[in-house]
């Protein structure tokens, strides 16, 4: 509060210390006197301190004594002070409190990675229950594999192959063909699709209309919904459940070793590799998928994350 507002009315404004007269204290002070005490009537006064705070005063003759905390009281004080220092997952004891949640860095990191593993299940779930969801895969690379310049849809609760196309060559009618079925076939359904840099290709849907590392234009987005980057990757689903990382500061799952481990086959046969994809999906639904054997909740020695109770 600046020296230059006015006090509440009926109350002294003092904008030092020193002219604060005796008999007249702060909480903190009536706190400290032996035995303690604290305000047993309404502020009377007011001190300016640190530029722009005021701090209020209370007569010491209006207070009365502090109650103190029986010997119980400050047992449960004190443990209560102590275990703010320790993990109540992993029963670590750390040189600083701890905080709200009380878990260490490390298990901070386990349970985090954690809850996204069971949020890829989540999805997973959904989209195996979902009879509309469909799985896209897109190879329009030309430096890819031989012979695999195609576009494949696969139903994901039942496998089942809905449309596979030949891509056709960039700017040609047949190109624009195969986009135009695919916006009839996509259109009200939600989209998984492969979308990743893993393997001897990259299979991006976006690469049916434009040239690799050209910009997509936001209207050809706006036009094909399929081929937004917010559309679900089926390779971010697996990452989250996989839960491997490379960053022992990083709690983002992430795809391990960038065509050095995947969870489906990669082949001329976009179908099959379709219907790969989808059993993945089904798999992590079901928690069969294998989980990375480091993953932070296996690591850390503690199991998955208990989030609720106190374990010490």
């Amino acid at each position: 509060m600046p020296a230059s507002t006015p006090p509440p009315p009926g109350r002294t404004k003092y904008t030092r210390w020193h002219q604060v007269p005796d008999g007249l204290h702060t909480k903190t002070q009536l706190a400290e006197r032996d035995p303690p005490l604290k305000p047993g009537a309404d502020p009377v006064a007011q001190v300016l301190y640190h530029g722009n705070s005021c701090a209020p005063l209370y007569d010491l003759t209006a207070a009365i004594p502090k109650r103190r905390a029986t010997p119980a009281q400050r047992a449960v004080l004190d443990r209560a002070r102590e275990l703010q220092y320790v993990c109540r997952r992993c029963g670590v004891r750390d040189d600083e409190p701890l905080g709200k949640g009380r878990w260490c860095m490390r298990c901070s990191y386990a349970v985090t990675m954690w809850e996204k593993h069971a949020q890829a299940q989540s999805l997973a779930r959904e989209l195996v229950a979902d009879p509309a969801a469909v799985l896209l895969v897109v190879d329009t690379d030309p430096g890819g594999l031989p012979d695999s310049q195609a576009v494949a849809v696969v139903r994901i609760p039942d496998h089942q192959v809905l449309s596979t196309a030949e891509a056709g060559e960039y700017g040609t009618p047949e190109r624009a063909a195969v986009v135009e079925r695919l916006d009839v076939l996509l259109a009200g359904r939600r989209v998984v699709r492969e979308c990743d840099l893993m393997g001897p290709t990259a299979r991006i849907p976006f690469s049916l209309i434009s040239l690799p590392r050209e910009m997509l234009p936001s209207a050809a987005i706006a036009e094909h919904a399929w081929m937004s980057s917010e559309v679900l990757s089926v390779a971010g689903v697996w990452a989250a459940w996989y839960a491997w990382t490379d960053n022992p500061s990083s709690t983002l799952p992430a795809a391990p070793g960038y065509g050095k481990q995947i969870a489906w086959q990669r082949s001329p046969f976009l179908a099959s590799d379709a219907q790969s994809m989808t059993e993945l999906l089904h798999r992590i639904a079901d928690g069969a998928e294998p989980v990375w054997e480091k993953a932070r909740w296996l690591a850390d020695g503690h199991g998955v994350p208990v989030t609720t109770g106190v374990h010490v």
